[in-house]
């Protein structure tokens, strides 16, 4: 049916309400025996009604709305509609007709007709709701959250673009709400009722809609929820939305980062803004993951000039970009430079003198260092050493290096690096004016080499998801949380310390391939197979954040806490990067040999995997 079809129906329905309304009135009015007198005049006052209603109901467009989608508005709309037409009407007659239309017949006309054509509409709106409702193609959809946001994307979801979503009810932890109807939608239960809940009404879709409750929390729903298989979607934290624009359009997928659980970083605004603000900050690799998430956060502190320093000429111009766009009025320096490369550093320092370097320029992949370890030693190396030389020379005030957990009792040549990069660092504290310290941190989600591209990339092909060992546990940060509190432990930095943040809990990588295959909706070794590679040169299964040796100490900050390894004097340094130096053109073993000698490097416990 067309909808000028639809719309001359409608219309010659309205017609007959009209007529049967002002002739029920009359009959009712005479005791079903009409005198003639008044035959003439219903016949005379229905031509007028017609009319009236009629360019009433036209003129507050009661033919051009989707009444399937009705709502207050369009009851408003309907009252409005038949008031006007009532009042023309009467008016009209009282002033044509020679004998006055009865009050009583009046009323009870306006009444049918107002009952008659609000009901017409909303019948269709019941029988079409049903019809959807229905159809084998709809979405069954579970809110958790009863409270303001959802009840937002509950009106959203029972709109216009969502035609094929069915909303089944809400989920709400306030006994209050229990057995209640929201928008005429049931609150079923609890959190811990989700599994049967979605059991039992056949759930496909489940969303989050706690915006202002903590990640712990969101975390444990998350992990009741992604048990039964349903697709799970997710409102953004409250400092994440404009005010007043929660819609469905905010919704995203859940990712692995809210299964961690952890809670935001309350960030010593001023402290950082002591030693950032007005000032000239360099961060070199600044186009890689942490670099640029450096520059990120960074920026909003308004620095005097932000200098970003990288290899790679297209990430150095996607985050020059991206920074221009946010922060127009920032005084950004792009520089193309390699850090192995000393001329071109201290050219670098001598015209810009940055007062503030963030040293994030590094060779991170374990794997392909194990079979190139001359590189990892001349840009992890002799490039923290470059860098770090400059800013003594040119008088940075501070210098941060970011580590890697891998550089505690390292197994692999990458580790031993990073390592051998924190002791310089350190030594060059003893007898620089500048405050030289190191951040160590684990893994970050995202970050390019890291698991979880690998493993969507997999996923995304059908699999399988490749994982290198069943026991392999490591600790996990998000990319923006790991750079606030590197960022933060520079404005605790007194020199030489290596700050250590807090990674929470460690996380087993067989389970985090679990849960993103879940999370991607699929089942685990029944859609999507999961199988073991063996450990790859260089690692090890469990990583560790402190030596023997080392001495936790506390700072003002609960995520940051301070190891001082011992630290090897300049002279020293210096005599053991002649030795690598010189073997840095032989074979591998032989560089193997130096780098053990100056950072012990642990056997790795290989494990065969059938």
């Amino acid at each position: 049916m067309t909808a000028k079809t639809r719309v001359l129906m409608l219309f010659l329905i309205d017609i007959a309400i009209i007529w049967f309304s002002i002739v029920t009135s009359y009959l009712f009015r005479f005791y079903n025996e009409i005198p003639q007198e008044y035959v003439i005049q219903m016949i005379l006052y229905g031509i007028i009604s017609t009319a009236a209603f009629g360019g009433s109901l036209v003129y507050f467009g009661l033919y051009r709305r989707m009444w399937q989608y009705a709502s207050i508005g369009e009851i408003i709309s309907v009252l409005k509609a038949i008031v006007v037409g009532a009042v023309i009407s009467y008016s009209v007659a009282f002033f044509i007709l020679p004998q006055h239309i009865p009050l009583s017949i009046e009323v009870r006309s306006v009444e049918t007709i107002l009952l008659l054509v609000g009901g017409v509409r909303f019948i269709w709106r019941v029988f079409r709701n049903e019809r959807m409702n229905n159809k084998d193609t709809e979405t069954h959809t579970l809110i958790v959250g009863a409270g303001d946001c959802g009840i937002l994307i509950a009106r959203e979801l029972m709109g216009p673009s969502f035609a094929h979503t069915r909303l089944t009810g809400f989920i709400d932890d306030s006994p209050d709400k229990y057995h209640l109807r929201i928008l005429g939608v049931p609150v079923l239960g609890n959190r811990y009722d989700i599994p049967r809940i979605v059991k039992e009404r056949e759930i496909h879709e489940i969303i989050i809609a706690m915006p202002s409750v903590s990640r712990t929390e969101i975390s444990e729903i998350i992990n009741l929820s992604k048990a039964t298989g349903a697709k799970l979607k997710i409102i953004p934290a409250l400092n994440d939305l404009i005010a007043g624009k929660i819609s469905v359009k905010k919704l995203r997928d859940v990712s692995v980062e809210d299964l961690l659980g952890r809670e935001p970083i309350v960030a010593d605004m001023n402290g950082i803004l002591g030693y950032v603000h007005n000032k000239t900050v360099l961060v070199t690799g600044a186009g890689g993951s942490i670099g640029s998430e450096l520059c990120r956060q960074i920026s909003p502190f308004a620095p005097d000039k932000l200098l970003i320093l990288g290899h790679g000429e297209n990430s150095i111009y996607t985050i020059e970009m991206e920074l221009r766009k946010s922060f127009p009025h920032l005084n950004i320096v792009t520089i193309i430079a390699d850090v192995q490369d000393r001329t071109r550093l201290m050219d670098v320092f001598q015209c810009h003198k940055p007062q503030v370097v963030f040293h994030a320029a590094a060779h991170k992949h374990v794997p392909l260092m194990e079979r190139n370890p001359s590189e990892a030693i001349k840009n992890n190396v002799f490039g923290t050493r470059n860098v770090a030389d400059c800013a003594d020379k040119y008088g940075a005030e501070r210098f941060v290096l970011i580590s890697s957990d891998k550089a505690v009792n390292p197994t692999s040549v990458m580790g031993a690096t990073k390592r051998i990069a924190e002791m310089y660092v350190q030594s060059l504290n003893t007898t620089s004016p500048t405050k030289f310290s190191a951040v160590r941190f684990g893994n970050v989600l995202g970050s390019r080499g890291s698991v979880i591209p690998a493993f969507k990339q997999q996923i995304a092909a059908g699999g399988p998801v490749t994982v290198t060992h069943p026991e392999m546990i490591r600790y996990f940060m998000t990319i923006p949380e790991a750079v606030q509190l590197v960022i933060q432990s520079g404005a605790f930095a007194n020199g030489g310390e290596v700050f250590v943040l807090d990674m929470g809990e460690p996380v087993k990588i067989l389970t985090l391939a679990e849960d993103l295959i879940t999370l991607s909706g699929y089942e685990p070794y029944k859609d999507i197979d999961i199988t073991f590679s063996g450990i790859r040169e260089g690692e090890k299964l469990y990583e560790e954040l402190l030596t023997d040796e080392e001495n936790l100490g506390a700072t003002q900050h609960d995520r940051i806490f301070i190891g001082r390894p011992a630290v090897l004097s300049q002279n020293q340094m210096e005599l053991e990067f002649k030795r690598l130096e010189r073997v840095l053109t032989e074979d591998g073993d032989a560089i193997r040999e130096v780098i053990n000698q100056i950072v012990p490097m642990q056997p790795v416990a290989r494990a065969a995997i059938s």
